[in-house]
């Protein structure tokens, strides 16, 4: 969780909301990378969506399972949807998402028991650290 805290505090400085993932298998990194929604202009580029796509792209299959994602914001909709889709095992969050959090705080798409694929899941991990960069970030949006 501490490189998805890295990756959040490097979306942070480039002025990207800051949420960070990184997608590990058998004890190793396969990807890592943060929110790039505005330098892209793309709607999906969520750091938990891009991590997939790299982990895809480097493995050749878009069944990714035994991988955990560590990711400092619980994943929205579109993000909980393509960890179930890619079989990802397991999810490890830190900050809950009241507004928008489809794991736990609006819905639970990653352990419905109607779809085909469920995942273990973790939050709070480093909750206080990964709500307080968020905090401070759009605090100074505010501002």
């Amino acid at each position: 969780m501490q490189l998805a805290l890295e990756e959040a505090r490097e979306a942070f400085l480039e002025g990207e909301v800051p949420v960070g993932a990184v997608l590990v298998g058998d004890g190793k990194v396969i990807a890592s990378d943060h929110n790039r929604r505005e330098k892209s202009g793309d709607a999906t580029a969520h750091a938990e969506m891009l991590v997939i796509r790299e982990a895809c792209r480097k493995s050749g299959s878009w069944r990714l399972t035994g991988t955990t994602v560590y990711v400092t914001l619980e994943p929205c909709s579109m993000c909980a949807g393509a960890l179930v889709q890619a079989r990802v095992e397991r999810l490890v969050y830190g900050a809950a998402d009241p507004k928008a959090g489809a794991v736990r705080s609006l819905y639970n798409l990653v352990q419905d028991e109607r779809l085909n694929h469920r995942m273990k899941v973790t939050p709070g991990v480093l909750e206080e650290e990964c709500g307080e960069l968020l905090s401070r970030f759009f605090q100074m949006r505010r501002a």
